[in-house]
């Protein structure tokens, strides 16, 4: 009995053309293949937090604020005047060396009380800076750039003063004319074209082939070329535009050059006070003792806290 009822199985399942082991196979291969879906997608599961931090860091700007406490130092804002800063936009200045137009406006010249009236100043096109219109309340104005407005018949000229802080320096027409740029970078363009690259961001073509890098020239702001070069030797008048001794004037006097490392000059005021500095940071302005720039109050002599605490007293303000 049970021979025969194998020998009907067997001929049911040829009729039907399909056998034992073929079903058991095709139960293996379905279980196979959901074994093999289900690690798939388990596999896509602990890819897809990866590819969601890949594509969280790719679209990931540029900030759009900046907190007043976070805010550098030499913009002298009160602390408690509020939470956040005006945040300089792109331009030719980095933020933490520059003045946006919003500070120079409401802090410094009082010609607007909120950001708004700000705004509304720069969208009037009454703001000008280096012969350019600029309707952004957030553009960088940084150190040489001349600042204008027309309808007050002002004109500024951003320098330091011997603490570090950017000073509005009144100037004439004449004197708005033009500015000083420091050469940062000299080369050939791909398309065999020389091109001189300055501290402002400007790119100049064909320069004169005696300005070397660490000159300064000097820039006609209406044409945006160059006419005259001052030379990086020693005799030179220089500014110094960042470190400790941010807005020092002072003659070059020496150079010590450190390869692979920063270079040293020495530098002497016209009160026979000598200190030393990184030769990045130092800017010329003029030759022997002729600035070609007017110099604000001070002319950049840095004095002592006992010597301003003794002027004070002349003064009778102590």
């Amino acid at each position: 009995m049970a021979g025969s009822k194998k020998h009907l199985k067997r001929l049911a399942a040829q009729a039907t053309g399909t056998s034992h082991d073929d079903d058991s196979k095709g139960r293996c291969d379905s279980n196979s293949s959901s074994n093999s879906s289900n690690n798939s997608s388990s596999k896509q599961q602990r890819q897809q937090p990866s590819a969601i931090h890949q594509t969280s860091s790719i679209m990931a700007g540029s900030k759009k604020h900046l907190k007043r406490l976070a805010a550098p130092s030499h913009w002298n804002l009160a602390k408690m005047g509020g939470v956040w800063a005006p945040r300089p936009s792109q331009g030719p200045h980095k933020l933490r060396e520059c003045l946006p137009l919003t500070i120079i406006l409401r802090e410094r010249l009082k010609y607007a009380l909120t950001g708004k009236e700000c705004m509304q100043i720069c969208m009037e096109r009454c703001v000008k800076v280096d012969g350019k219109v600029r309707t952004d309340q957030n553009f960088p104005a940084g150190f040489m750039d001349v600042i204008e407005l027309e309808k007050a018949n002002d004109r500024f000229r951003l320098l330091f003063d011997t603490k570090g802080r950017f000073v509005l320096h009144r100037i004439d027409r004449e004197e708005a004319q033009y500015k000083l740029c420091r050469v940062n970078k000299v080369y050939v363009s791909a398309g065999k074209i020389p091109v001189l690259v300055t501290n402002d961001g400007r790119t100049i073509r064909y320069p004169d082939p005696d300005a070397k890098v660490n000159d300064t020239v000097k820039v006609d702001i209406a044409t945006g070329k160059m006419s005259d070069i001052y030379k990086f030797d020693l005799g030179a008048l220089v500014m110094i535009t960042r470190g400790h001794n941010a807005g020092r004037v002072g003659t070059l006097m020496h150079i010590e050059k450190h390869d692979g490392s920063f270079s040293i000059v020495t530098i002497k005021d016209s009160k026979g006070n000598t200190f030393a500095t990184r030769l990045g940071n130092v800017f010329i302005i003029g030759t022997g003792n002729t600035p070609q720039v007017s110099l604000p109050k001070g002319r950049g002599i840095k004095k002592t806290i006992i010597q301003e605490r003794d002027e004070l007293i002349k003064a009778g303000l102590l």
